[in-house]
């Protein structure tokens, strides 16, 4: 039975579709590891392009999943996120695609805290398909303060809806 399933990853991560990309947490435990999902499937936008008659998870997606795990784990643990501050990744490292991701998968996303530093979380992730290394990086992410919407011009009306 999942930890946490996709409603309530959305209480944690930002991101939402097409660009969210953990359905499931099936174990976390803070400050050490966490163990999620995220199904692919052939009716993601992505696969009209890469490549069509052939297609291929982009390996950047892969990265982004290993992200959004390793940014989950971060918040469980006790990162400081909320409308004022985010968590972003700071650095890829030591990263290497080992098989093909093809709709009809299911990606285990699998992270780990190798160190915990002054707000810098260092995160060994992999992506598996059936047991099997697809991809794996050591990803560090960091919190800091959230975007804030872009200035209008000087003389142009107040928007009629928050960003």
């Amino acid at each position: 039975m999942p930890v946490l399933n996709l409603n309530q990853i959305k209480q944690y991560l930002p991101h939402r579709y097409p660009f969210l990309f953990v359905d499931v947490v099936d174990e976390v435990v803070p400050n050490e590891f966490i163990r999620a999902r995220k199904a692919v499937t052939g009716n993601e936008a992505i696969f009209n392009g890469h490549f069509p008659g052939n297609p291929v998870l982009p390996g950047v997606i892969q990265i982004e999943a290993m992200g959004q795990a390793g940014a989950l784990l971060a918040v469980l643990s006790g990162a400081k996120v909320d409308k004022d501050r985010s968590i972003y990744v700071a650095t890829i490292n030591e990263c290497r695609f080992r098989r093909p991701v093809v709709p009809g998968e299911m990606m285990e996303l699998h992270g780990k805290v190798l160190r915990y530093r002054l707000g810098t979380w260092k995160l060994a992730c992999e992506v598996r398909v059936d047991g099997q290394v697809a991809s794996e990086a050591v990803i560090t992410a960091t919190t800091g303060p959230s975007a804030s919407p872009p200035k209008l011009p000087e003389g142009f009306p107040a928007p009629a809806f928050e960003p």
